[in-house]
Formats: structure tokens, C-alpha cells, sequence
């Protein structure tokens, strides 16, 4: 009934019935103790009363009540609108129906919640990155310092120890670059999309230039790299050929380092009608479902023992889906424990 009133009106209306219940009161009070009044006294008497106590109630009303709800209504307006906006309505916040009111104030409510929670998962993202970040910098930085130490001690002289801990030491600043590198990568990939080179180029070309290029990785980790069964037709698409070559790269090369001994990782090509779907599949550890959320987290990792082992910035599945969004894709992954995983993506066709 109430819901178009201004909030103005309604505390008049509000104002007004409880000055009336008053004086009506008053009356009541009157004939109980058998007060006695003229008409013109008892008329006079009334009007007063409902005049005295309508400017009473409607000053408490404005003072007490609307006057806290104000700078409430201020705040949350002045959140959504721009200063041409604001100064538009700084005069009409009280002319607004209790109903748009009420509307305004639970979508603030709502939106605020999201942004709440929004930031709480960004601060705990932050967190989690600067840990990272901070144990993967850590773990080369203190190798280098310890075998460079040992060298300053006296094992320079040592000639079993002195070129063994140098290479260990170049092997550990390598990393360190490696990681440095691939978080500029990141960050030019998040910061500047245009630095894509969009073209036309033969899929199932570029795939065979990347398993040749890690034919020799592949056999160190005695694991095939071959195509899938009726899953390697020829496919023009449209991409940027050199970062698409990077995804192919970081996903087989998981695949060789999460793989069995003589394992098997697999490359197929599929036509979805206007894209080109390319995965890259194993038989190796597979993933757990808890982890598969988190895969694409910079410095995730499934295995933290195995992974550091295994060389890798850690960031080889986050610059994965960097460049896969970049080209307005996403990458999806298939794995059970034991029996394998498969990572996909997809392609616009030329």
C-alpha cells in the first residue's frame, strides 16, 4: 500500500495518524474524568492538540529517524554514481518511493557481499602467490649461496667438488632466470594482447615440429610421444603460431615428466564443426579431483617432491591458460588416478 509513498510522505502520513490516535486519546482522557467543555473550547482544543502533536512527531520523525537514514541513502547512492549524477539527486534522496529504496539499498547489499567476497578470494590468492612465489625464489637462491660458500671455504681448491658445485650452482641461477622469465611472459600476456600475432597455420605441422623437438626429452624419461589413432588430419586454424607452440610444449612436456616408465603420451586432433579441438593425453599418475581446480594456479603443484625434481618454473600450466583465454578459448582436463589424464583446448578454423 505503502511501497510508492516518498519516504518524505510517508513519515507525514506517519506523523499525521499517530497525531490523530493522540488526539483521540485526549478525548478519551476527557470524558473519562468527566471533563467538562464548551464545544468552542473542546474544538479548539482538539485542533491544537492535533496540530501540536503532528509538529512534534514529524520534527522527531526528521531529526531522529530520517535524518540517520539519510546519509545512509547518501553513502550507498554515492557508491554507484558518477559526480554529475550525485549532484543531480543530492536534493531528491528523500523523494524517492520506499519501494525503489528498498530495491536500491538490497542491490547495494548483494553487490556489496560479492565484492566482499571477491576481494577476500583476491587477498587470499595474493597470499598464497607471494608464498609461492617467495618458497620457489628461496629454494635456488639458498643452493647457489651453499655451494658457493663451500667454494669461497676451500673447495675451489678440491678438484672433485669445485666444477661438480659450479654446475650445480649454474643449474640453480638457470631455474631462477627460467622462473623470472616465464613471470614477465605472464605478465605481458595479462597487461597486453595484442602482442598475439593472429594467422592462418597448419596444425598437425606444428604439432609434429614440437614432439620432434622433444624426441630427445622424451627418451631420457623413457616415454613415446606419438599421434592418436585416426586423431592427426590436417587442420588450417587461426592463432598465434609461436604461442600455441609454447601450450603444445608445456603440456607434453607434463606429460613426460608426470608419466610411467615407458609410458605413452599421446597427441589427437578432432574437427568440432567450426573448431579444431587438439588434445594431449597420458597413461601416467593421473590427477586427484581436489587438485584439478587448482592446476592453472601459478606455482601450483600436484606433487611439490616430484615437480621440483623435475626442474620447471611452475608456471608452465598458468602461461597454458593465459594464451589458450588470450585466443577467447578455455582448456579443460580429464584425469583419473592411475589410469591418466588428458589436457584440451580449442581452435578456431581458418
Amino acid at each position: 500500500m505503502f511501497q510508492q509513498v516518498s519516504i518524505k510522505n510517508f513519515s507525514n502520513y506517519l506523523a499525521l495518524f499517530i497525531a490523530a490516535l493522540n488526539s483521540i486519546l485526549l478525548v478519551i482522557i476527557l470524558f473519562s474524568f468527566n471533563i467538562e467543555l464548551s464545544w468552542s473550547a473542546f474544538g479548539l482544543f482538539m485542533v491544537l492538540s492535533l496540530i501540536g502533536s503532528y509538529i512534534l512527531l514529524k520534527l522527531f520523525l526528521e531529526q531522529v529517524v530520517l535524518k540517520r537514514i539519510r546519509p545512509i541513502y547518501k553513502i550507498i547512492r554515492d557508491s554507484k554514481l558518477t559526480e554529475s549524477e550525485r549532484l543531480l539527486e543530492e536534493n531528491e534522496s528523500l523523494n524517492k518511493s520506499i519501494a525503489s529504496v528498498n530495491d536500491e539499498v538490497v542491490h547495494w547489499a548483494e553487490s556489496a557481499q560479492r565484492e566482499i567476497t571477491t576481494l577476500k578470494s583476491l587477498e587470499s590468492y595474493r597470499q598464497n602467490f607471494v608464498g609461492n612465489i617467495s618458497h620457489e625464489l628461496k629454494t635456488p637462491i639458498f643452493s647457489i649461496q651453499g655451494y658457493i660458500h663451500t667454494l669461497l671455504d676451500g673447495g675451489i681448491n678440491d678438484e672433485k667438488v669445485n666444477v661438480k658445485f659450479l654446475e650445480k650452482a649454474a643449474a640453480n641461477a638457470t631455474r631462477l632466470q627460467t622462473i623470472v622469465e616465464d613471470l614477465e611472459l605472464i605478465n605481458n600476456l595479462e597487461s597486453d594482447q595484442s602482442m598475439f600475432q593472429i594467422s592462418s597455420f597448419e596444425i598437425k605441422t606444428l604439432v609434429n615440429e614440437v614432439i620432434a623437438d622433444l624426441e630427445s626429452f622424451a627418451l631420457e624419461n623413457n616415454i613415446t610421444i606419438r599421434w592418436k589413432e585416426n586423431a592427426s588430419d590436417f587442420f588450417e586454424v587461426k592463432g598465434d603460431r609461436e604461442a600455441i607452440r609454447q601450450v603444445l610444449i608445456n603440456l607434453m612436456v607434463n606429460s613426460v615428466k608426470y608419466g610411467v616408465d615407458k609410458g605413452i603420451t599421446e597427441v589427437g586432433v578432432y574437427d568440432l564443426s567450426e573448431d579444431v579441438l587438439i588434445e594431449v593425453s597420458d597413461n601416467g599418475i593421473g590427477i586427484e579431483e581436489k587438485h584439478i581446480k587448482h592446476l592453472f594456479d601459478r606455482f601450483y603443484r600436484v606433487d611439490k617432491g616430484r615437480s621440483r625434481q623435475s626442474g620447471g618454473s611452475g608456471l608452465g600450466l598458468s602461461i597454458v591458460k593465459h594464451i589458450i583465454e588470450a585466443h577467447g578459448k578455455s582448456i579443460n582436463v580429464r584425469s583419473t588416478i592411475n589410469i591418466g589424464s588428458t589436457f584440451g583446448f580449442t581452435l578456431n578454423k581458418s
